[in-house]
């Protein structure tokens, strides 16, 4: 399937008055296995926005077709023995998924055939994983702050793992192919950048003053946004790593950040509060608010268009824009 055209970039003032036209729609998942037991905990699109993956508590791994909101038009993927932490498409593969469970695997799933093609042992319970650009290495993270780089090709096959001094929350790559650098979140409040492949140290920003949880890079590198167990989202300008502004509107921990496609939003999500605030990342404005009802811990920009995903406690996934709006 051909990536979709992106859409053209919007101005912040007329974001503000076109964002609030956007409609949600909601995806029920009915193979939900006892009450409660159904909390989405990551969801991730692939990278042409025609699919949307989504890992629960209750070990169901389902990819959703963003159109078509009913289930029948879903596909489950069974595997994975404990509750999905992450999951995470292969940037230059639109069928491909990579997740990581609690059952102390990484598996990598052929979307289109419904099928795993490798199953990866981790040492451990999987807590994190993120592609290199590329898609040449997966890097998936333990509980145990330990990681694990998986090379992809000619089969997904697990490296030399490395043992982390600190608590190690959530890493992404750098966004050049290959890879040249890792950036991981601690539980001292620091982000660590190492160097890729050889894991050696490169620099740390002291970043919160409690837990850093979840960090996202944005499209065209410009900026980090790392989001605390103190309800705060810092941006960071990678060309000097310097913090420009903090974005203080959420409530409890942000246990995910995300960029619109163009970069110029970003949003938090937390499993406390009722609303999610779309800031303006060169301002720090807020120039949309989306009603949840309920805490959102994951948040996901569309990667062309200014749909916006998010699922929270026993609420389903939701997609702002799925249903019409202006934009």
């Amino acid at each position: 399937m051909a990536p979709p055209h992106p859409r053209r970039p919007i101005a912040k003032d007329k974001f503000a008055v076109l964002f609030p036209t956007l409609k949600a729609q909601s995806y029920h998942d009915p193979a939900s296995r006892g009450p409660g037991s159904h909390t989405i905990k990551t969801i991730a699109w692939n990278p042409t926005g025609h699919l949307i993956a989504t890992g629960s508590a209750d070990r169901t791994l389902r990819i959703w077709n963003p159109e078509k909101p009913q289930v029948k038009n879903s596909t489950e993927l069974r595997g994975h023995t404990g509750q999905i932490e992450r999951v995470a498409f292969n940037p230059t593969k639109e069928a491909e998924l990579a997740s990581v469970s609690s059952d102390g695997t990484c598996k990598f799933w052929d979307v289109r055939s419904k099928t795993c093609a490798a199953t990866v042992q981790l040492g451990g319970e999987g807590l994190t994983i993120a592609w290199a650009a590329d898609g040449s290495v997966v890097m998936a993270g333990t509980k145990a702050d330990t990681l694990i780089p998986i090379t992809t090709t000619p089969t997904p096959t697990a490296g030399s793992s490395h043992q982390q001094s600190l608590q190690t929350n959530q890493v992404t790559f750098n966004h050049t192919t290959p890879p040249t650098h890792l950036l991981l979140t601690r539980g001292d409040g620091s982000i660590s950048i190492l160097s890729y492949p050889s894991m050696q140290p490169l620099h740390s920003l002291h970043a919160h003053t409690s837990s850093c949880v979840s960090l996202s890079l944005s499209p065209s590198a410009r900026y980090l946004a790392i989001g605390g167990t103190d309800a705060l989202i810092s941006l960071y300008d990678t060309m000097d790593w310097v913090c420009k502004r903090t974005l203080t509107s959420l409530v409890g921990t942000v246990k995910s950040v995300s960029f619109s496609f163009d970069g110029s939003f970003v949003v938090g999500g937390s499993d406390e509060g009722s609303a999610l605030e779309v800031a303006h990342v060169e301002s720090g404005d807020c120039v949309g608010k989306v009603e949840t009802g309920g805490g959102a811990g994951v948040v996901a920009w569309h990667p062309g268009r200014y749909w916006l995903a998010w699922a929270g406690e026993g609420g389903g996934l939701k997609i702002l824009g799925a249903a019409g709006g202006q934009m």
